[in-house]
């Protein structure tokens, strides 16, 4: 199926050596000069629009051509606007980190547009049938596969009303968390406009409209238990039905994406690999797909400090010995009402800080993570760094804390189980908590009332639950 080479696409990161000089801004600018040009173009359908936005960003390459065919030669021009979108598509990294070619959304992720787009014209049926066996990849022959890390990074942007620079937390190696976002948005909404020309007329498809509803959803007081499935918030979760992670799939995937090199070789006037080198690949396939995997799938969302307009640590952190063997939970009890948006939840994370820095004194906000009711984790003293969660348990395990008061009722059930499926696991996978943990409620190592009544008696059932032990 369409979609299914677009996720070897994002997995592998084929979209290499794309880059030119570029600019970037808010995803809702990006809509807004996509909405003019379809009103100066009433006639041309997405399809074409989406080809001449390849064309006009330079991404001519026959690799590409082999997926999306050519690219449509007609500029559309607009004053302002087409120099805009122009700029917006062109991709690079700078020397000193700066990622150019992204987009900040409503939610606060960042989204490359070039990988967006592509898996979006991807989702239109083409004039002539692919080769199934040849499917794209870039990953480089080589030995050694890297850590996890090397997936990324993330970064943050210069201001969150008016951006224009985003900075990368460091130099990425292959991609980066703006680029994956922006190919799994692409492969969700490929599979969207498929079903809307099977089920619609295809000519009442506006792009703008597909990405304002995707981008632009506004949740109400019970966060994501009632949103639509379709929404840039459920990225993950969605990316993640769409593949196939059954073994004989994966290995499926993995032969394609060797053929996917070994045409991309071609293309270039380059011979094909060796026997040797082919299994050299296969070995560096195999990793990488588990660490995609693990990092943007298994993992959820964090929102990294500096997104949220973070203080300072006041002093010198002391940093923790992972892996630890407790998960504490908390509930904020103020701010008392869950966040359903990245300017509340990021309200009540800066309210917090300053509550606890400068009312109690510490060095930082006590939480090692927050969950907010609008599907992201927020980072607080993180992994590494030893919190003031749970006096006399700090340095023992992390501290989670979910933003409201839950004395007589239930955080989200998607905010739930983002820190009981999600985050428990990624930590466990990733060497930070013991496979053993134990899970606590606050009030069981302190004389307090948190998390709440309500959600005390919820977490009292969850798998990792223990009572305490003198």
């Amino acid at each position: 199926m369409v979609y299914n080479w677009t996720c070897v696409l994002v997995l592998l990161g084929v979209l290499f050596g794309l880059g030119i000089e570029a600019s970037s801004w808010h995803m809702n600018d990006f809509i807004k000069a996509l909405r003019e040009l379809e009103g100066r173009y009433r006639l041309m359908k997405p399809v074409q629009l989406l080809g001449a936005l390849r064309n006009a960003s330079g991404l001519t390459d026959p690799f590409i051509q082999h997926y999306l065919g050519r690219p449509s030669s007609f500029s559309p021009y607009h004053p302002t606007v087409s120099k805009y979108l122009t700029s917006a598509l062109h991709y690079h990294i700078t020397d000193d980190n700066q990622e150019a070619g992204v987009v900040l959304t409503a939610d606060g992720t960042t989204v490359a547009l070039r990988p967006l787009l592509l898996g979006m014209e991807a989702g239109f049926p083409r004039r002539h049938r692919w080769n199934i066996q040849s499917r794209p990849l870039s990953t480089p022959v080589t030995k050694k596969s890297p850590q996890i890390e090397d997936l990324g990074p993330d970064g943050c942007w210069d201001n969150l009303t008016n951006p224009q620079t985003f900075t990368l937390a460091h130099k990425p190696s292959l991609l980066t968390t703006a680029q994956v976002n922006g190919g799994m948005d692409g492969v969700i909404l490929a599979r969207e406009i498929k079903s809307s020309i099977k089920s619609s007329r295809p000519q009442k498809l506006k792009l703008s409209k597909l990405l304002t509803a995707y981008y632009g959803h506004r949740l109400d007081e019970r966060g994501l238990d009632a949103a639509p499935r379709i929404i840039s918030q459920r990225r993950r979760e969605n990316f993640k039905q769409l593949m196939d992670t059954s073994e004989s799939s994966l290995g499926v995937l993995k032969m394609e994406a060797v053929d996917g090199v070994e045409m991309h070789r071609r293309k270039k006037g380059q011979r094909d690999l060796r026997l040797r080198e082919k299994r050299q690949l296969m070995a560096v396939i195999n990793d990488r797909v588990k660490e995609f995997m693990h990092k943007y799938t298994d993992c959820p969302p964090i929102v990294p400090r500096c997104m949220w307009d973070a203080a300072p640590y006041r002093g010198t952190p002391t940093n923790l010995t992972l892996p630890l063997s407790f998960l504490y939970i908390h509930h904020t009890a103020t701010p008392s009402q869950p966040c359903v948006t990245f300017q509340q939840c990021s309200a009540d994370m800066r309210a917090m800080q300053r509550f606890h820095q400068e009312d109690r004194g510490w060095d930082d906000i006590g939480y090692s993570f927050v969950a907010g009711s609008d599907g992201y984790i927020y980072e607080g003293r993180g992994w590494h760094w030893r919190g003031a969660h749970t006096l006399g348990h700090n340095s023992k395990g992390f501290g989670v804390s979910f933003i409201g008061d839950y004395s007589h009722v239930l955080p989200s059930s998607h905010a739930m189980a983002l820190v009981r499926d999600k985050l428990a696991s990624c930590a466990v996978q990733g060497g930070r908590l013991v496979d053993q943990f134990v899970l606590h409620g606050h009030r069981q190592v302190r004389s307090t009332a948190c998390p709440g009544d309500a959600f005390y008696s919820e977490i009292k059932t969850w798998e990792h639950f223990g009572e305490v032990t003198n």
